[in-house]
């Protein structure tokens, strides 16, 4: 059953127990893969950049491209003022990126498909945005929900608004990547237990799927882009208001 079952690939499952004054902090698949996707990226950028050339290896290529996309879309949706946030963007975007391509390898598991950790990962985004914007503005940093210009008899209307849609950004952030992440992969579980089930005729659902595959790999690519740069949406609204 667990071959067919599509939500059997979802599980957490304990590989090292811990439990401390009976709160089970056990080392889960979940956690290694959180730990393999920095990993991944710690050695990624140490390879890249260790050896410095003045004509490129592909190593250093790939880091040096990885480098300009980010600071291109920090620049882009910040401005100079965000690079100081760089390194936080970049590994937000590596994380996000590796966890999504990890959960497509077969027989691994996909961090982001649990809303937990993607909760997780955009509240602290949210917290972190929230902190910068009083640590500049300080109590000005409420204009955030009341833009200059607007009309005073709007202002009961809009306010109450702003402010739902501001704490709901966490929620909206996570959501969306986390549902992305989860309907993909069970639809690729639904598809190859069709091609095993139908015999002969599963080449039809074995072509679907290899066909979906590849929009799954593009869809794992782009929420990591999505992710990032509403990340630093919230970062200019932060740093410039409205």
């Amino acid at each position: 059953m667990h071959e067919i079952d599509p939500l059997y690939q979802f599980m957490i499952k304990q590989l090292i127990p811990i439990n401390i004054f009976g709160i089970d902090i056990s080392f889960t698949n979940s956690s290694m893969f959180m730990v393999t996707a920095t990993l991944i990226t710690m050695s990624f950028q140490y390879f890249g950049v260790g050896k410095r050339a003045l004509i490129p290896a592909r190593m250093q290529s790939m880091v040096e491209a990885s480098y300009e996309f980010i600071a291109g879309m920090v620049k882009d949706n910040v401005g100079n003022e965000g690079m100081k946030y760089f390194p936080f963007v970049f590994s937000v975007f590596m994380f996000v990126l590796l966890s999504n391509l990890l959960g497509m390898i077969p027989y691994f598991f996909t961090v982001t498909s649990h809303i937990i950790v993607t909760f997780t990962l955009a509240f602290t985004i949210f917290i972190m945005v929230t902190i910068i914007g009083f640590a500049k503005h300080g109590l000005k940093f409420f204009r955030i929900f009341c833009p200059e210009g607007v009309p005073l008899a709007v202002t009961p209307i809009l306010v109450p608004v702003e402010i739902i849609a501001y704490l709901m950004r966490p929620i909206t952030l996570s959501v969306r990547l986390f549902a992305n992440m989860l309907a993909g992969h069970i639809l690729l579980k639904l598809f190859a237990a069709f091609t095993i089930a139908w015999g002969m005729l599963g080449i039809l659902p074995f072509t679907i799927n290899v066909m979906f595959t590849g929009f799954e790999f593009f869809v794992a690519c782009i929420q990591a882009y999505i992710f990032t740069v509403l990340t630093c949406i919230y970062l200019n609204d932060a740093l410039h208001l409205h």
